[in-house]
């Protein structure tokens, strides 16, 4: 393979490192808001391109609100590497998994409520009407066809994911969910699956976020190379399953799907 002259230059080098760029964001406006649990809220957002977003299960959008203090929505410019705000600010955007609305114009959004989310926090006192921005789909899931077991692991975050996931799976697959929640009352139904065993994990409040999901990550059963396992949630714990996983088990990379969706110190979610 040839090599042109430029491609050795910092210029070149800077450009491999910059990061594909994702979906423009696009205008939406909420137009509900419901209070599902005392730990989750549901907006629907309507707006002319949320039917683009309506993609595969488990994918991603996200979601772009006014800056904390303001009510104001300010469209961020793409700088290579991620969105910024004209004065260089990081936006408040953050990444969910898009609900199923009534009309492809619309989807819905499950929100985890806790404090010094910027998203969250905006959540508990918008107003119908207020604007927003999406951006997506992002990357869905997809398995081997040869798959017959799957282990999905997730905190709050990730329990809409897994919810889409038990519709799509096959129905011959033996499924295993592990979901750590922060009180009894964040539990809710799950879809049905003719063969799945679920269990719900109270988070320790003296431990990190997804301690409990490490822990049962780690106690899995021997997994052979019909199993696939999918984890989702606070990032620290999704690293430590992947050592587990790839480092200590050796597993094949195409065997697990391992996404951090927040990070504590920065108020995600």
């Amino acid at each position: 393979m040839m090599v042109g002259m430029g491609d050795n230059t910092a210029e070149d080098r800077l450009s491999r490192l910059r990061r594909r760029e994702p979906p423009p964001l696009v205008p939406v406006e909420v137009i509900a808001r419901d209070e599902v649990t005392p730990r989750l809220l549901r907006l629907t957002l309507e707006g002319d391109g949320i039917h683009e977003m309506h993609a595969d299960p488990a994918a991603s959008v996200r979601l772009l609100v006014p800056s904390p203090g303001s009510t104001e929505l300010v469209m961020p410019t793409w700088d290579g590497n991620e969105f910024l705000l004209p004065g260089g600010e990081r936006p408040a955007l953050r990444t969910f998994t898009p609900l199923a609305a009534d009309r492809p114009d619309r989807l819905d959004l499950g929100i985890v409520r806790h404090v010094g989310g910027v998203v969250s926090e905006w959540a508990e006192h918008v107003a119908v009407g207020a604007p927003a921005a999406l951006s997506g789909p992002g990357r869905g899931f997809e398995w081997p066809d040869e798959t017959t077991t799957f282990h999905l692991l997730g905190d709050e975050t990730a329990v809409p994911a897994i919810g889409q996931l038990l519709t799509v799976l096959p129905r011959a697959a033996a499924i295993t969910v592990h979901a750590e929640v922060e009180a009894q009352h964040a539990i809710r139904p799950l879809p049905d699956h003719p063969d799945v065993t679920v269990e719900w994990l109270l988070r320790d409040p003296t431990a990190p976020p997804g301690a409990r999901l490490v822990a049962a990550a780690t106690a899995l059963p021997e997994i052979d190379p019909a199993t696939h396992v999918w984890a989702a949630g606070e990032a620290a714990s999704m690293q430590a399953i992947r050592k587990h996983l790839f480092d200590e088990r050796e597993l094949a990379r195409f065997q697990a799907t391992i996404r951090g969706y927040w990070k504590p110190e920065r108020g995600r979610r």
